[in-house]
């Protein structure tokens, strides 16, 4: 079978609030998405997808490495792990099998990206700069349309930032659903009907994108992904180990092959992806990865009945906390290792966006209420809970029965079996798995930073074989790449937000991988160099045209 394109559209910050979720998703009825939802008429949607964090940088460190954030230390939000030597991006897997492998926009994997990782990395990758159009490729577009901080942009910039939307495809707030666990004021409204609007602009992203295959021709061979990151970015959303913070969409399309208007109605983990997408490219999927494909090389969905999703919360910026969760076909468990620490903590950026400080602001005039001596009624029993001083060790909701988790049944007798289940489940997971989140940060760093010092990739070892160079690098788990490419008379310094999502500055050099033995072009020069996740790459190792020196 010819191996599928395979593209990625992925966005931040939703849940799964496209029309064609409307009936499996509360509110879902109320997004204007024509593009998503004739891509899921023409593929399959996927019903219960689970992150495997409500932020960013460890939900998609768990699709780029296919492994468990706690399990390989990217659980923490904005770190530099140190993964085991194993742990690769698994892009590497594909561009060893003939993949051409791009990365449009966004990284943010917990790890800087290495030069193996991609044959372009930048704002301009695109499958459309392959050297040979017959090449199969891998290209993920990483949009930041729907992220949290564009729900709160002055009027110009928010008029911009959606300037596709067409005034009839506006979402009023008057017809806003506001979950129960939020304050339904001007405020709350408003910000719902905004994140609306900007699915709609996400949305005609993903219009451009398809019509670019078309253009092309290539849409009946390649296989179209869309999913998010995570929640919506709001509170008891995104940060939160509930549904509304950790289930998002997603839908794959590829023609002829995955049945048009199907669903997958079980539970699956978003990370999942990974070993889809290696599955569906030909790819072996490495023992060491706890990601398992939910479709089969020749599309067919792969059944997950009782199956389970694990995920976490860690260090949040500035903010310490530990929590995990459980969730099953019914049933979400979470449990907090500092029941004493808050749910809405103060944290720097989000307690400066509307939404938060209106919850704040509700909270204190609750507060002053009380000291005049009145009933406060400012929130509701279920939105104090948010900002609670402190939160129960356990929880446990019906979502099957209670969509928006307003009901802890953690102490109801009627549900003690489930629960005690899902403990265990909890329990055996984290033991499987080791748990990285449950170790001191400071004693983590120590032992990824030896004396406060992160290792170094050895320089590459290069010699000359009967079928051209050899590479390789005597720093376990290290990945090594060559390129004809001449280092930039000035290099490109990264700046302060490439540092935090760990992108490389794009110097223009496309680094090939050195899997065996390889020839470069007649007279060139070659540079070779060594990465290994969580370490300061290696010098370059520079062969000159006339061959390896002997």
């Amino acid at each position: 079978m010819t191996r599928p394109n395979i593209l990625w559209v992925t966005t931040h910050d939703i849940n799964p609030d496209l029309g064609c979720y409307a009936g499996v998703w509360p509110g879902a009825e109320y997004a204007r998405t024509p593009h998503l939802d004739r891509l899921a008429a023409g593929g399959m949607r996927f019903d219960s997808v689970h992150a495997a964090a409500p932020v960013c940088g460890p939900s998609r460190s768990a699709v780029m490495t296919g492994c468990h954030p706690a399990a390989i230390g990217t659980m923490h939000m904005r770190t530099k792990a140190v993964p085991p030597p194993e742990v690769r991006l698994f892009t590497e897997y594909l561009r060893a099998a003939g993949y051409y492998c791009t990365n449009a926009g966004f990284t943010d994997f917990q790890v800087t990206v290495p030069g193996t990782a991609f044959d372009e990395c930048g704002p301009s990758a695109h499958w459309r700069n392959r050297p040979d159009p017959d090449t199969p490729f891998f290209a993920a577009f990483h949009g930041v349309t729907t992220h949290e901080s564009r729900l709160y942009l002055d009027n110009d910039a928010f008029a911009a930032a959606t300037g596709h939307v067409r005034p009839e495809q506006r979402h009023a707030p008057a017809d806003a659903p506001v979950p129960p666990y939020l304050p339904d004021t001007p405020t709350t409204r408003r910000t719902v009907a905004r994140y609306a609007d900007l699915v709609t602009e996400a949305d005609h992203e993903v219009g451009r994108l398809l019509a670019q295959l078309d253009e092309d021709g290539l849409a009946g061979d390649t296989v179209v992904v869309f999913w998010s990151d995570h929640g919506r970015g709001m509170p008891r959303e995104k940060r939160w180990l509930h549904d509304s913070g950790l289930r998002v969409p997603m839908i794959v399309r590829w023609p002829g092959r995955v049945r048009a208007g199907s669903t997958h109605p079980d539970p699956v983990e978003l990370l999942d992806l990974t070993a889809t997408t290696l599955t569906l490219g030909g790819v072996d999927v490495p023992e060491h990865m706890h990601s398992r494909p939910v479709l089969a090389a020749d599309g067919r969905p792969v059944p997950r009945p009782g199956g389970l999703c694990f995920g976490g919360r860690d260090r949040l910026d500035e903010q310490s906390d530990t929590s995990r969760t459980v969730r099953d076909a019914r049933y979400r468990y979470i449990r907090h290792v500092h029941p004493g620490r808050p749910p809405m903590p103060h944290l720097a950026y989000p307690d400066g966006l509307p939404t938060w400080a209106e919850l704040r602001t509700l909270h204190a005039e609750e507060a002053r209420q009380r000291g005049r001596g009145e009933v406060p009624d400012r929130l509701t029993p279920l939105q104090r809970t948010l900002v609670a001083p402190e939160k129960p060790a356990e929880e446990l909701y019906d979502v099957l029965a209670d969509p928006y988790e307003t009901t802890d049944l953690s102490t109801d007798p009627r549900h003690a079996a489930a629960l005690s289940r899902l403990r265990c489940e909890l329990d055996g997971w984290q033991e499987r798995h080791g748990d990285l989140g449950l170790l001191d940060e400071d004693e983590l760093t120590a032992r990824w930073l030896p004396g406060g010092v992160r290792p170094r990739t050895a320089s590459p070892q290069v010699a000359a074989s009967a079928r051209g160079i050899v590479a390789t690098c005597p720093t376990p788990g290290a990945s090594v790449g060559w390129t004809v490419d001449p280092p930039p008379e000035d290099r490109p310094v990264p700046g302060p937000m490439d540092e935090l999502t760990g992108q490389r500055p794009g110097d223009g050099r496309r680094w090939l991988l050195a899997t065996g033995p390889f020839t470069p072009p007649p007279g060139a020069t070659v540079h070779v160099a060594a990465w290994r996740l969580g370490h300061v790459p290696s010098d370059e190792v520079v062969v000159p045209p006339e061959g390896v020196p002997a």
